[in-house]
């Protein structure tokens, strides 16, 4: 089966592993503070690395302040992580539809939705593609709402010439391996705002204080610290983050065989009826995590049934949010996004990753052109 992603390793990245297990350190050692710097540069601001892209969300919404009483407006058009560790919260999540032809959160949507009660508009960068972020700043201002840019898709994309992590009030990255780089499991938060960032940090760390300046008992000896807000240990271990340095240095790589891929699929399925190829704004650079077709007339689940028969991994990203029966149990109906509704109705995704061969890409490319011409 050719799977629809899948990660690049090489041994680089074997080596810098095979270091960190020789070293003093397993976790919470020099590879860690390494990997945030290295992360930087890349995101644009300053990151605080945790175990996973879903621990990421739930560290943006908790170093937020989000909690009972608040209201988050987001896409339905995400994997249900964006939603849920806000309602793990006590927060009431609020879905507004998406753009037609980017899928992403719609800014007059997403203004619409806002309430008095608005603590945060979440968006997600769909397939690496970046959301509108001036237009939905203007609608998190007005709200006096902090932005978060679910970026688990986009790590290495740029919106007008700034790089994903530097756009909104809080971001979050995901490294599983399907994603632009790996650290097998992991993710980053991201934030220009040092307060912001310092409760990230206290969060992924059980809420543990150990500055002195901070603690409420600062007699108590030199083993001493508190915790002064629940947290959870959401850090990413020494070994990871070795990967993820490692990973960093061939991101220039992987994000041009990405193109490169892209445009490919771009030219060979031009022509093809019944597909509707991803679209791309001029102002954006994005790092394509997926490349999401949209099959026509209805056959949607044939060809992907007929897809996964011919050994080809194709996938279906995503199940709109609130049509999962944890949200349909709290009330949620469908309907609520129709633009999105629509659009995952005829969303498949090829495959894509790195190390895709051409030759594998013209047998998905022949594959689908038998399937939708028969």
């Amino acid at each position: 089966m050719l799977p629809y992603g899948r990660q690049s390793v090489d041994e680089s990245d074997v080596a810098a592993v095979v270091d960190a297990l020789r070293s003093d350190w397993l976790t919470t050692g020099p590879r860690v503070t390494r990997f945030e710097r290295d992360l930087e540069a890349v995101a644009g601001a300053p990151c605080v690395t945790v175990s996973n892209g879903t621990a990421a969300l739930h560290t943006a919404y908790a170093a937020a302040g989000i909690g009972p009483g608040d209201e988050v407006v987001t896409t339905p058009m995400t994997f249900v992580a964006t939603a849920a560790t806000a309602a793990m919260l006590g927060a009431t999540v609020v879905f507004a539809d998406v753009e037609d032809d980017t899928a992403n959160l719609d800014p007059a949507a997403a203004e619409a939705a806002v309430t008095s009660r608005t603590r945060a508009v979440t968006a997600v960068d769909y397939a690496g593609h970046p959301a509108e972020y001036d237009q939905l700043r203007k609608v998190a201002d007005s709200a006096g709402a902090v932005l978060i840019s679910d970026a688990a898709h986009a790590v290495g994309s740029a919106y007008r010439g700034r790089p994903v992590g530097a756009l909104a009030d809080l971001t979050t990255f995901s490294f599983f391996p399907t994603k632009n780089l790996t650290t097998g499991e992991g993710g980053a938060v991201a934030s220009t705002d040092p307060a912001l960032l310092e409760r990230a940090r206290t969060f992924r760390t059980v809420g543990l204080v150990r500055d002195p300046a901070r603690l409420r008992h600062p007699d108590e000896g030199g083993w001493h610290q508190e915790v002064h807000e629940f947290g959870l240990n959401y850090r990413l271990p020494d070994v990871l983050c070795a990967l993820g340095s490692a990973q960093l240095r061939r991101l220039a790589d992987f994000k041009a065989s990405r193109a490169r891929l892209c445009a490919r699929y771009d030219e060979l399925l031009a022509d093809v009826p019944g597909l509707r190829l991803p679209g791309r704004r001029a102002w954006t650079d994005p790092m394509r995590h997926l490349y999401p077709v949209r099959v026509l007339g209805g056959r949607r689940r044939e060809v992907y049934d007929r897809m996964r028969a011919a050994g080809i991994g194709v996938q279906v990203n995503y199940l709109p949010a609130y049509w999962h029966p944890v949200f349909e149990d709290l009330g949620y109906r469908r309907g609520m996004c129709p633009v999105a509704e629509a659009f995952y109705a005829e969303q498949l995704s090829l495959p894509l990753f790195a190390d895709l061969t051409a030759a594998d890409q013209d047998r998905v490319v022949d594959t689908l052109r038998t399937v939708l011409g028969s």
